[in-house]
């Protein structure tokens, strides 16, 4: 980085991309992904692995998510853990219908994501046909470090503003697929602020 001598011959040209010369929607993109608080919809099995990434050992406060909301009003990502049943489903939209904009979801686990073994009149074979879904996270349960992979995925969507384009015109949700990452395995990171 070299000094600038005289600004008015350098002018901004000279001043590297900062908070003071960034564009507002960078700036708007580079909070909500730093700033998102999760509403916690866990229905089975899914939200004990759930719960172990809120917890000491994985602590996703470190993503901004300090902690799980229990009033709709105050989050912003609902992540669904767990196998919906056709008397949580009305429930489940109420409490997505409250979520301020904008929102976004996270389907946890087989069960959430296509009802998983669960091929019954009882569950609902997909949370996408109640809420539009962000990211799918795989696995039965999903571990810990696929939910973060999930949720640094989400945040580099909602940095890049490409999400809330997407949901504007298609009203459906972005439908990203992440891998599923074995227990106790370094995740491949995603990098934020990339384009």
């Amino acid at each position: 980085m070299s000094l600038i001598k005289d600004i008015q011959d350098d002018g901004f040209g000279g001043i590297p991309h900062n908070a003071i010369t960034a564009k507002l929607e960078d700036l708007v993109g580079w909070a909500r992904s730093r700033s998102s608080w999760p509403a916690s919809f866990g229905l089975a099995c899914c939200a004990i692995e759930m719960m172990a990434t809120g917890a000491a050992h994985y602590d996703i406060s470190r993503f901004g998510m300090e902690v799980f909301r229990a009033s709709p009003r105050q989050a912003d990502i609902m992540i669904v853990a767990g196998r919906v049943s056709q008397k949580m489903a009305p429930v489940l939209r109420q409490v997505y219908d409250q979520m301020m904009e904008p929102k976004w979801v996270i389907s946890m686990g087989v069960c959430a994501s296509s009802g998983g073994m669960f091929n019954n009149y009882a569950i609902v074979q997909g949370v996408d046909q109640v809420v539009p879904v962000d990211v799918y996270a795989p696995g039965c349960p999903p571990t810990p470090e696929t939910l973060i992979h999930a949720i640094e995925t989400l945040h580099q969507k909602i940095e890049d503003g490409e999400l809330l384009k997407r949901r504007k015109a298609t009203g459906a949700g972005a439908n990203l697929h992440v891998t599923e990452i074995p227990a106790g395995a370094q995740p491949v990171p995603v990098i934020l602020g990339t384009r």
